[in-house]
């Protein structure tokens, strides 16, 4: 996950409270995160699905989209 907080304290403690246990990045300035606007991050919440590269294989996909694009993917 990229965060766009600013405060440490807070985006840790809402990784904690959300339970979220993939990996987190932040380099904790806000809208001007780098990675951020590498990825063209224009609106939260948003999904990307990368490859190992890095690049961006979808945007946005939930639930059965999802689903099916890993599944395609893991083939």
């Amino acid at each position: 996950g990229v965060s766009l907080d600013k405060a440490h304290d807070r985006w840790v403690q809402a990784i904690e409270q959300d339970g979220l246990v993939w990996h987190h990045v932040s380099d904790l300035k806000g809208w001007s995160n780098e990675v951020a606007q590498a990825y063209g991050v224009r609106s939260i919440p948003q999904t990307l699905l990368l490859d190992k590269e890095g690049r961006i294989l979808a945007r946005n996909l939930r639930g059965e989209a999802l689903e099916a694009r890993l599944a395609e993917i893991f083939e």
